[in-house]
């Protein structure tokens, strides 16, 4: 709401400056003017500045408008919903403006994209809220009563912080009878009261006199204020001192320290004595000049007394009074000029600023809007403003006290990311003043930079056999973007090797980009393949870069040998010939192994690692030939075993072995009898380890039973002997088993041992002896050494029995007619009533019928392996039948006598030659896969001559 003012004729002077100002004002973007009277209610309305400036209510929240003020109050507030503008706070006019008038203030509305700037002013107006005041309650006059009509008398003038009509209008004087008032308006536009006496003053009728000032504004309602005069008449004093000058004018700088002279008054009174002593002082000044100068009372040196400020106030005027003790008072004027000094310091204000600008923003973009002021004036006032020129700114003047930091060139984050841009102001004092404010402006990215390996192309070496998920290296790529136009995701691109996608066989991490390996890579089959990653930013558009990557399979020492020759098959056995007239360096075979690894890890060598003579073969160490290393003799084995062990050259090495069968005869029928037991290997070779195992835990466990069993037995025995210690029964003697009688004086061997052969399994295994053995304890021993590797090749159940029997007589003996069992002839009576020459002690016969017994019940389960075979598979020769097993009950030697329960040796040696014969193939035969396994080794035929010896 804007009050239309009363313009006096110096409101009318003020009018026109206004105008000027406005004029002066003509390059603002756009203005407005207000006009609201003071002491407004927060929020009340003041104008609408949206519908004035010619602007929408959208385009004032959309550029974020605000206001800016100089000071660090702001009294009106800007609603941008309304586009209205409203009171903020109370606005005292005597506050803001004192006697100024029009009492106004401005402020900026800066709006952003684009950047505008209006210039809003509000001229308060002055409402009477304020009454006329005295400095005093109270003034007391001194007057000589002889003093003459018409003298003057100054009063205190009122002061009143209203303006205008609001203002002290006039001065009243009550009661009249003596004196009246007359009031003069000075330059500065105050005041001077004086009053004046009309009438003579005659102390003898009325010694003292009280009057009442009163000061009256205009405004309404009317306001006033009283001061009360006391005057005392005093006696008659005819001279009244005189100012040498009724004006006086000084100048002095601003900012003078207290006490500097500004100037000295002197006046003269012609009265002498006391009434010519004239004392000076300042009655009647404004507060703030009171305490900006003070005088002396007695000389009249007018001194600095507080800091003068020439921004505040540019003159001063005293009113010096001289008075005497007469009562008799002059009054002169003291003009004070403040001069300027430039003791302001120009200021910045920072408007409007965006910390951070695009880097493709075109030349002239406005970064930041500031406003400098110098309170100082004239030369002092006049400020220069620039920025410093290392950096793409530069400064324009916008408005009166405005200026512009623009961009003056095109910006590049990449190169330099932020600008420290100073802005400095100076004057054009002496010295000059100068101010500096620094802003820092933040390049903000565009993703104009793609991401960059450190490399076109890597190589990278994985050994083989890797684990999945094996980490094979880093990719790093990096942008020269920041946020996320510099984060990089990494991805494989498509592509098949070998016809499988690349994401079968590695895989990279988007984030990190760490390569793993996705499967195991295998040498032999893929040495190196190569494929293609992308690095992509999160920019908009995103940019790319693609590196090769190549990756190099290192062979590791995996495949073991494999051999090639001689083949090894379980059909059937392959044996090399070597006749018995080979000279020493006979290439016997050569051992051909290949290793599909490669380098050095394919380097074979070729050991010997077992042979039957060590002394007769060697091994070529690289190219696995096998010769002869001396002649060949007739005693040389026929069969010869060769196991060759081929290393590879890896850490660790690999190694496979091979069997050489080799065969020293000069025909293949004397060959063909030793190979009859090399179908087993290959099935030895695979269970072996197998069969090592399960042997250890047999033995384990056999050695706790026996340990066991040997404890217990020992405990019993000494228990029992305890027992027969004690008793009266006769001592039956116990031969253990092998014990030989070191006192008798028989002809036969005291140890004979009967070897009895049964298969649990036909189809592995044979019986190969099943023939008695009557050796003696060394003899056994020796025979077991002769063939470790048919002892090792039977797999059927062995037990021997050992009688070990002390004979009661020397010359005790049976004939043929007397032996017991089926295949003797039938005995006497006396045998069958077991009278006769037959040993009396019990003990010899219960061993001798345990004996016989066990002999019938190894008959008895001979005969339930069913007719003809013993239990064997039909693919065994159909000759070898129970007529070959040996009848175990006529296995037996009396103890203590040279007779036999047996055949005459003739005869044994006749069905042994026939059990020959018939195990042996006919020619024909000798093709077959499986020759038959009874025919006798030439090592057999030497056993069973030193049998046919003994």
């Amino acid at each position: 709401m804007a009050f239309m003012s009363v313009l006096t004729e110096k409101g009318r002077r003020q009018a026109l400056v206004v105008i000027l100002c406005l004029l002066k004002l003509s390059s603002v973007t756009g203005q407005a003017r207000y006009s609201i009277p003071e002491e407004q209610a927060q929020g009340s309305f003041v104008g609408n500045i949206a519908r004035d400036l010619g602007l929408d209510v959208e385009r004032l929240v959309s550029g974020k408008a605000r206001i800016i003020t100089k000071g660090n109050r702001q009294y009106v507030d800007l609603n941008r919903d309304k586009g209205i503008l409203v009171i903020k706070e109370r606005i005292d006019r005597e506050e803001l403006c004192e006697k100024t008038t029009p009492c106004s203030f401005s402020f900026e509305l800066i709006l952003e994209n684009p950047i505008q700037l209006y210039r809003v002013t509000v001229e308060v107006i002055d409402i009477n809220d304020n009454s006329p005041s005295f400095p005093k309650e109270e003034i007391g006059l001194k007057i000589v009563e002889s003093v003459a009509v018409g003298t003057r008398f100054s009063l205190v003038s009122a002061n009143d912080h209203d303006v205008g009509i609001n203002d002290i209008q006039k001065y009243t004087l009550k009661p009249t009878d003596h004196f009246k008032l007359e009031v003069q308006n000075q330059p500065d536009g105050g005041r001077f009261v004086e009053m004046v006496l009309q009438t003579p003053l005659d102390r003898e009728k009325e010694e003292t006199h009280s009057l009442m000032l009163v000061a009256s504004d205009g405004g309404e309602p009317h306001r006033s204020g009283t001061v009360r005069i006391h005057i005392t008449v005093l006696d008659a004093n005819d001279n009244a001192p005189v100012c040498s000058q009724s004006v006086y004018k000084a100048d002095v700088k601003e900012n003078s320290p207290e006490g500097s002279v500004v100037t000295t008054v002197s006046a003269s009174d012609t009265d002498k004595g006391v009434n010519s002593e004239v004392t000076y002082s300042i009655p009647h000044v404004a507060r703030d000049t009171k305490q900006l100068f003070k005088i002396n009372i007695t000389n009249g040196e007018i001194k600095v007394a507080g800091k003068l400020d020439f921004e505040k106030s540019k003159i001063h005027q005293l009113n010096v009074q001289a008075s005497d003790h007469g009562g008799y008072t002059d009054t002169c004027k003291v003009i004070i000029q403040i001069i300027d000094e430039n003791d302001n310091v120009p200021t910045i204000q920072l408007m409007s600023f965006s910390n951070s600008i695009s880097e493709d923003s075109p030349s002239g973009t406005t970064v930041a809007v500031v406003n400098v002021n110098d309170e100082d004036s004239d030369g002092n006032g006049v400020v220069k403003c620039s920025i410093n020129s290392d950096v793409p700114f530069k400064i324009e003047s916008s408005l009166t006290g405005y200026y512009s930091v623009v961009t003056d060139n095109m910006l590049d984050r990449e190169s330099v990311p932020e600008y420290n841009i100073t802005i400095t102001v100076s004057d054009q004092g002496s010295p000059p003043l100068s101010s500096r404010k620094t802003i820092n402006v933040k390049v903000s990215d565009i993703n104009d930079s793609p991401p960059k390996f450190d490399e076109l192309e890597y190589i990278k070496t994985v050994p083989e056999n890797n684990p999945a998920g094996f980490s094979v290296f880093t990719l790093r790529a990096t942008d020269a973007d920041s946020g996320q136009n510099a984060r990089i995701s990494y991805f494989l691109e498509d592509k098949h090797i070998n016809g499988l996608p690349v994401s079968a066989l590695v895989s990279v991490n988007s984030e990190n980009g760490i390569l793993h390996a996705v499967r195991s890579f295998d040498f032999e089959q893929m040495k190196s393949f190569e494929f293609n990653v992308s690095a992509r930013d999160a920019g908009s558009p995103p940019l790319s870069a693609v590196a090769t990557v190549k990756i190099i399979v290192q062979d590791q020492n995996d495949n073991p040998p494999q051999v090639l020759y001689p083949v090894q098959t379980g059909g059937s056995m392959v044996a090399e010939m070597v006749p018995r007239s080979a000279d020493v360096g006979y290439l016997v075979t050569k051992v051909v192994a290949v290793d599909v690894d490669s380098g050095q890890n394919a380097w074979l060598s070729y050991k010997l690692q077992k042979a039957t003579d060590r002394a007769l073969f060697e091994v070529g160490l690289q190219n696995g030939e096998i010769r002869t290393i001396r002649q060949v003799t007739d005693k040389d084995a026929v069969k010869q075993r060769l196991s060759v062990i081929v290393e590879d050259n890896g850490q660790p090495s690999r190694s496979a072995t091979v069997i050489v069968n080799v065969a020293v005869a000069d025909s293949f029928p004397e060959v063909l009898s030793e190979f009859t037991d090399f179908t087993h290997d290959k099935e030895y070779n695979d269970n072996l380890t197998f069969y090592l195992v399960l042997a250890l835990a047999v033995v384990s466990f056999l050695f706790i039973t026996c340990l066991v069993v040997i404890i217990s037995v020992k405990v019993y025995r000494w228990r029992q002997s305890r027992i027969l210690y004690h008793s009266n029964l006769p001592v039956i003697p116990y031969y253990p088993p092998r014990y030989s009688d070191t006192l008798g004086t028989g002809t036969l061997q005291h140890v004979y041992n009967y070897e009895v052969c049964r298969t649990t399994d036909s189809r592995k295994s044979d019986a190969k002896y099943i023939q008695p053995m009557s050796q003696s304890l060394v003899s056994v021993e020796e025979a077991g050494a002769e063939t470790p590797q048919v002892d090792k090749q039977l797999s059927g159940i062995c037990s021997q029995m050992s009688t070990l029997q002390k004979p009661p007589n020397n010359d005790w003996r049976f004939t043929q007619g007397q032996r017991p069992g089926p295949s003797g002839a039938t005995g006497g009576p006396e045998v069958a009533m077991g009278t006769g020459p037959w040993p009396q002690p019990p003990t010899e016969a219960e061993q001798l019928q345990a004996l016989m017994a066990a002999a019938n019940e190894v008959s008895e389960a001979t005969a339930t392996l069913g007719p003809g075979t013993m239990g064997l598979s039909t693919r065994y020769s159909p000759q070898f039948t129970l007529q070959h097993v040996p009848d175990y009950r006529q296995n037996v030697y009396i103890p203590g006598s040279t007779a036999t329960l047996t055949s005459n040796p003739q005869q044994q040696q006749a069905t042994a030659q026939q059990a020959t014969q018939q195990a042996l193939p006919p020619p024909q035969a000798s093709a077959q896969p499986e020759p038959p396994k009874a025919a006798q080794t030439p090592a057999s035929k030497k056993k069973s001559t030193k049998k046919e010896k003994k």
